[in-house]
């Protein structure tokens, strides 16, 4: 018997209404790698259980405290089926991308059964059509409660999930027959509670106290966004009495522009991704100087928003803040797996047309936020969570109105090397995030054997044009990388990367356009790229999953 951690607990306690809080993948295999070509489901069932068996927090399902007194506690159980984990479905017709991003969505739209451990994995064949797939290939959808795991804790999973050859490699049986945990009694969970509040409030106001001091020391110009957020605190009455209210309109007067995901998320999720090629993201960040692939990523995705805002005629004057995840984890990334993780906000500049300007303000706006983590501490969000007691955490997490900033962004990094399940190859890697109530929009980049995947998620009635929005994805992505291609010196060609030529078609001029702007901001030309065939914004999107490009015409708000 495991307790959880404030973290993980946390995400345990913001789902309620629509706001699901598991995060998945969806992969693409080709099984013309495997011996003998082809791979059977059995195959691929075997493979996993045989894999899974090594994770308990696989086999552990919860035992809440009641009244949220505590933390709940993960209980492993001895009768483990992995078939119930693992499902076996089919696209219907055509069986082409749309029809995958489709059924992606509606698998993510469901929550999780919280009475088995929290993880589901859906084998999915008929992808007879998806462009830049091989014939044959199959996909898996997986999800997880994301009080199991955060981005580097996956990346953990995914590796040890696959083998780094097509070759057989010996798995045996899965052994099964798992030694169950006791399960608690009521008395013992609350003499647990009563101990564990007593222990947590000398830590909580130490911890209170130090993190006062720290914040006192720095300015609200030096904090960044985050002390815009910040500003106009220094009265605790009307503090405490907007806090009590959930009127943080009120606690924090100058915040962000709201957008169309700034409010509640319904039920339907979209989903969406499109590939980038990494080594063309890696020149861009030669060409511009000191420019991170997190720094370009952000730009990108800044880009998307202003384009696709301006076609929606909703861009507002101030540039949209995000809330971006941060790991905690050091150099040593084993043991038990779960949340490491802390939060900081960082601006996208979408107010930026030029995609340069962009990824300059975006570098400057990442190492002001670097600078006040450090100097407050990058754990005070975890360590808070972990000392505050259980019923206060409950009380802030449930009833509290979080600022709409409307957009949560996350980049991890992914395997360099390709993997391989039951010999099959990993083709396509795309995580699946979580949108919520006030973060209505999830765009998280993963980078994997060459590619980065960008993929958004959404729910239906904020972004009912998935495929127009990836269409602004790879449209930002061309613009950056030709604008950055411009500063490199003429007597240095081998440094510049032409447009990837593979799967390319000849393509359209732009017809995405902005509505009139201030004359103060400096337009950008329509860049040309690759796309593929397919009406851009139909259904939940049409965009290949392979680094393709495009522009498309937005869809009628």
């Amino acid at each position: 018997m495991k307790q959880l951690s404030g973290a993980d607990t946390m995400f345990l306690q913001f789902e309620q209404g629509n706001n699901f809080m598991h995060v998945a993948s969806l992969a693409i295999y080709d099984p013309s790698t495997a011996p003998g070509g082809g791979v059977r489901f059995k195959d691929v069932l075997r493979f996993f259980a045989a894999r899974v068996e090594k994770f308990p927090q696989f086999r552990r399902r919860l035992v809440s405290v009641p009244f949220a007194l505590d933390r709940p506690y993960w209980v492993e159980e001895s009768g483990f089926d992995v078939e119930f984990h693992v499902r076996h479905i089919a696209l219907p017709q055509p069986g082409d991308w749309r029809q995958l991003c489709i059924q992606v969505a509606r698998l993510h739209s469901r929550p999780l059964d919280h009475s088995r451990p929290l993880w589901e994995a859906y084998v999915i064949e008929g992808l007879h059509n998806v462009e830049g797939v091989p014939p044959g290939s199959f996909a898996l959808y997986t999800k997880m409660h994301h009080s199991i795991v955060d981005g580097e804790s996956g990346t953990e999973i995914l590796k040890a999930l696959h083998s780094t050859s097509p070759e057989p490699i010996e798995e045996g049986e899965a052994v099964g027959g798992y030694a169950a945990d006791r399960e608690p009694s009521l008395p013992e969970l609350y003499t647990r509670a009563v101990v564990h509040g007593v222990q947590r409030v000398p830590a909580l106001a130490r911890l209170t106290l130090d993190t006062a001091r720290r914040v006192a020391s720095l300015g609200t110009g030096t904090l960044g966004p985050l002390g815009t957020l910040l500003k106009g605190t220094r009265n605790l009455l009307p503090q405490l009495r907007a806090l009590a209210t959930g009127d943080l309109g009120t606690l924090l007067p100058k915040l962000p522009p709201t957008t169309r995901f700034s409010g509640k998320v319904t039920a339907h999720r979209v989903f969406e991704a499109v590939g980038l090629p990494l080594a063309d993201l890696k020149t861009i960040r030669v060409q511009a100087g000191d420019a991170t692939l997190n720094d370009i990523f952000l730009t990108i995705v800044g880009g998307a928003l202003n384009k696709y805002l301006a076609a929606k005629r909703e861009l507002p004057d101030g540039s949209l803040v995000a809330m971006v995840p941060m790991t905690l984890r050091g150099a040593d990334k084993g043991g038990d797996h779960g949340n490491q993780v802390g939060f900081t906000v960082m601006s996208v500049r979408s107010d930026l047309d030029d995609p340069l300007e962009r990824l300059q303000a975006i570098g400057e706006g990442a190492r002001t936020s670097k600078r006040m983590t450090e100097a407050v501490g990058k754990e005070v969000s975890r360590d808070l969570l972990e000392y505050l007691p259980a019923p206060v955490a409950d009380l802030l997490i449930r009833y509290v109105k979080l600022p709409g900033l409307g957009l949560i962004v996350s980049n991890v990094r992914g395997p360099d090397l390709p993997l391989y399940m039951a010999g099959a190859q990993l083709v396509h890697y795309s995580p699946v995030s979580i949108p919520v109530d006030g973060l209505g929009l999830n765009v998280t980049g993963f980078t994997y054997a060459g590619t980065m995947w960008i993929s958004a998620v959404s729910c239906r009635e904020m972004l009912p044009d998935p495929g127009f929005f990836a269409q602004c994805l790879h449209d930002s992505f061309d613009e950056l990388r030709e604008a950055a291609a411009a500063l490199a010196p003429a007597a240095r060609p081998e440094t510049r990367h032409p447009a990837r030529k593979q799967r390319t078609e000849r393509r359209a001029p732009s017809r995405a356009k902005a509505p009139a702007r201030k004359t103060a901001r400096r337009k950008s030309a329509s860049r040309a790229g690759t796309r593929r065939r397919g009406r851009a914004g139909s259904g939940n999107g049409a965009t290949a999953p392979g680094p393709s490009a495009g522009a498309a015409e937005a869809p009628e708000a």
